[in-house]
């Protein structure tokens, strides 16, 4: 009975210290930035993952994540959003202390009149917003936004843009890959004259839950084909010098007589000055040049996507990333990568968006 009871211990303390070594915990307490009064029922999460928890009444939170590195993101209603970027590193970090504000309702509404809102708003632009955020795939036909009335549109003439925001997160149900979503969307526009659309919020991932065993393994496979070729993808691949066994290839597009030219053949991470801190497991990249092609050559493009893009590659999945000259770009091991507003992005993955987002605890095995 005691070599039970030992090899069980063993077992038990053998789980404890895998766990420590594959993920890390973040602690810390949530108060009010005027009066420092701690704050019930706060929402914490790690954006766009499926991690997340509620503050208790003495403001205190404990989040554990999978190594690697995200956005931790705390919402409460009436009080600004804030974001704070967080790695394994922090989770030495045990004294984390947060501070809301409350929201400026006078200067909300004094951006609101002079925006314009556009009272048929949902009936004018709902389909463009949702062409331009949900996304045109074959998987965006299987996305809804339950609660669409919390759009709010507003057209601005003399800057000829069109501005969308929402007075609660958007509740999203993803039912081709399974998830619910809680989009706290900061702000959605178009740029008419440009006719760019740019967007940026925080999204929290449930997934849904079935007994159907059929409906789970099309979940399950409606994932990774979602995952494969896909811009997290890429970024693990390049963690981990991963590229080519993993269908990637990239060149660089560079200006020849006026006309875009391909250099091939690059030797990959060294074109991209790839390095890796083994204290931080931080790995950077710092192109050569500022406009990279990637190619994923294991599939290709979809149907929907050449029919509407009749210059596009037809054998393989063509992206452009542009990260700004002697910028790096940090990618943690999770496939999180920093500064993601300064990196654009058109070509395929530009095609791709909510409806085709994985969040980063996502396991493709």
């Amino acid at each position: 009975m005691k070599k039970n009871i030992a090899a069980l211990a063993t077992i038990f303390i053998s789980a404890i210290a895998f766990a420590q070594s594959t993920s890390f915990n973040i602690t810390g307490k949530i108060i009010d930035a005027t009066t420092k009064a701690p704050m019930l029922g706060a929402s914490v999460f790690a954006q766009n993952t499926t991690l997340g928890t509620a503050t208790g009444a003495d403001g205190m939170f404990t989040l554990w994540l999978p190594n690697g590195g995200y956005d931790l993101v705390v919402t409460f209603t009436g009080y600004e959003t804030v974001s704070r970027r967080i790695t394994t590193a922090d989770a030495v970090d045990r004294n984390m202390v947060i501070e809301l504000k409350q929201k400026e309702k006078a200067m909300e509404e004094v951006s609101i009149k002079s925006s314009n809102e556009i009272k048929d708003g949902l009936a004018k632009y709902g389909d463009f917003f949702m062409e331009n955020f949900i996304g045109k795939t074959i998987n965006s036909k299987q996305c809804v936004i339950i609660n669409k009335e919390a759009l709010k549109f507003y057209f601005s003439k003399k800057r000829n843009r069109l501005k969308i925001l929402t007075s609660e997160p958007l509740e999203i149900e993803n039912t081709a890959l399974g998830y619910k979503i809680k989009y706290t969307l900061d702000s959605f526009t178009h740029d008419y004259t440009t006719q760019v659309s740019t967007f940026t919020g925080y999204p929290l991932f449930e997934e849904m839950q079935t007994a159907d065993l059929n409906q789970a393994a099309a979940w399950k496979a409606n994932r990774i084909a979602a995952y494969k070729g896909s811009i997290l993808h890429f970024m693990r691949s390049t963690y981990n010098q991963q590229l080519k066994e993993e269908g990637f290839e990239i060149q660089f597009i560079v200006k020849n007589n006026d006309a875009d030219t391909a250099i091939k053949g690059l030797n990959f991470y060294a074109a991209l000055n790839y390095s890796r801190d083994d204290s931080t497991k931080l790995v950077e990249i710092s192109p050569n040049q500022p406009n990279v092609a990637v190619l994923y050559k294991n599939e290709l493009p979809g149907k929907d996507y050449t029919d509407l893009n009749e210059d596009a590659p037809k054998k393989f999945e063509l992206s452009i990333i542009t990260i700004p000259v002697m910028q790096a770009i940090g990618i943690e091991q999770n496939g999180f990568y920093y500064d993601q507003n300064d990196i654009g992005i058109s070509g395929y993955w530009s095609w791709e968006k909510v409806a085709d987002m994985l969040p980063y605890d996502f396991k493709a095995e």
